[in-house]
């Protein structure tokens, strides 16, 4: 029986979910997978903080590095979260020969150069299915359930909290406000849901689906991020008017010897299966030259869940160090050369445009004038009549167009004098 020397770095709620699921199934790991997970030490912030699992005192240290220094342990599990001390750790660990399990995709998406450098030199396993989709293996499923195809292209929801608001804008008909509050309280939702709504969270997991899947490096800094903030109760019902819902998707495609890269609120047609995802659920479409089309589903966060990933890896390096194969090392396919992404200004999409025009006759003519001017034409339009002079909504969907004439465009639309406030511009993908 192997027996695997743990040192976990955070007791939160990912590091309580991990213990109570190996201490509830110690007797199952021994017997069906033949591993004894023993955990020498946990490092925490404060021994006398009060916790959901109970867990003897004398595992409980302080000092983290004394942790990821002991002889007597195997592999470092990080759940500390953030980027500068779990640097630190991750990389300490590594220096004193420790194989890592990490759930951090700040940490990978930020620093991942410097880390799966080091774990290659020095012959470390780095796992980190937890990082992206929480109890979805996806990396696995990347790594080696999917290892015969070319990846042509993801569309992602990998955002819970993001999912959840939206969810509850198109079902319930709640505003953006109302919608992030109960997911505050539902507990989906931090207390500063800034990372969430604004898309950075799923940009992380992006730049790391994006190593594995395409062989090669993205700088973080380089995907284009926008989140849900500006998606109004009026656009999900405009959105449905003309057969679609709106999604925060995380997407990659290959391009033309470049990669799109991109997290943005997105209009999908009701029937594409994205957009039948749910709540706090994550989902990831990756598209294969041989598979076509596999979808991977499931929560995407939760401290269950998400440990549930963290074991998986734990297993995987369990079976590893009893095998002589060392073709699942992941930093070897993560440290390819970079790959170059493709700007903004050039990507050519469909897009839902919302105005707030005065409601007086030649309105619809000037501006469709305008978007000709750019050569962006219109498919499909709606214009909401109340009393002559008053402010009303429209609302055009366009053909294919290039991002810079739409951004050119609609900064001309936005000085018409007929034209009131700012108005919204929001890309739509077909399938």
């Amino acid at each position: 029986m192997e027996n695997l020397r743990l040192g976990i770095l955070g007791l939160g709620q990912i590091g309580a979910g991990l213990y109570t699921i190996l201490q509830r199934k110690k007797a199952y790991f021994r017997r069906e997978i033949g591993v004894n997970f023993d955990i020498r030490k946990i490092a925490v912030k404060s021994k006398t903080k009060k916790r959901t699992v109970r867990v003897p005192k004398g595992l409980l240290t302080t000092n983290a590095l004394s942790v990821v220094r002991d002889p007597e342990v195997d592999v470092v599990v990080e759940l500390i979260g953030g980027t500068r001390e779990a640097k630190k750790l991750v990389m300490e660990a590594l220096r004193c020969g420790k194989h890592v399990v990490t759930a951090n995709k700040a940490l990978l998406a930020e620093c991942g150069d410097e880390i799966f450098s080091l774990a290659y030199r020095k012959g470390l396993w780095l796992f980190f299915e937890a990082s992206v989709g929480g109890g979805i293996p996806v990396m696995k499923a990347l790594r080696e359930g999917l290892a015969a195809n070319r990846i042509d292209s993801i569309h992602s929801i990998i955002n819970g909290t993001s999912n959840y608001i939206l969810t509850k804008m198109t079902d319930e008909g709640w505003d953006f406000e109302e919608a992030l509050i109960e997911a505050q309280k539902k507990g989906y939702a931090e207390a500063d849901p800034t990372l969430d709504i604004n898309g950075t969270d799923a940009a992380h997991k992006l730049a790391i689906l994006i190593r594995f899947a395409f062989g090669g490096r993205v700088r973080y800094s380089d995907i284009y991020c926008e989140g849900i903030s500006r998606i109004r109760s009026e656009d999900i019902a405009f959105a449905e008017e003309f057969g679609y819902r709106i999604k925060l998707l995380a997407i990659a495609k290959r391009s033309g010897g470049r990669v799109e890269a991109r997290v943005q609120p997105t209009l999908l047609p009701k029937s594409h299966i994205l957009a039948n995802v749910k709540g706090s659920f994550n989902a990831v479409l990756v598209r294969g030259d041989e598979v076509g089309d596999s979808l991977l589903y499931g929560r995407g966060a939760g401290p269950f869940p998400t440990a549930s990933a963290v074991l998986s890896d734990l297993v995987d390096i369990a079976k590893l160090r009893t095998s002589s194969f060392e073709g699942t090392m992941s930093p070897m396919r993560a440290l390819r050369g970079r790959l170059k992404v493709k700007t903004m200004s050039s990507i050519l999409s469909r897009y839902y445009l919302r105005f707030r025009v005065v409601d007086r006759p030649g309105v619809l003519g000037r501006i469709s004038q305008v978007l000709g001017s750019f050569r962006i034409s219109i498919s499909d339009c709606v214009q909401k009549e109340r009393s002559a002079g008053s402010v009303v909504p429209l609302i055009m969907l366009t053909h294919d167009s290039h991002e810079r004439d739409v951004h050119n465009a609609m900064r001309a639309i936005g000085k018409l004098n007929i034209v009131r406030g700012k108005s919204q511009v929001i890309r739509i993908e077909e399938g």
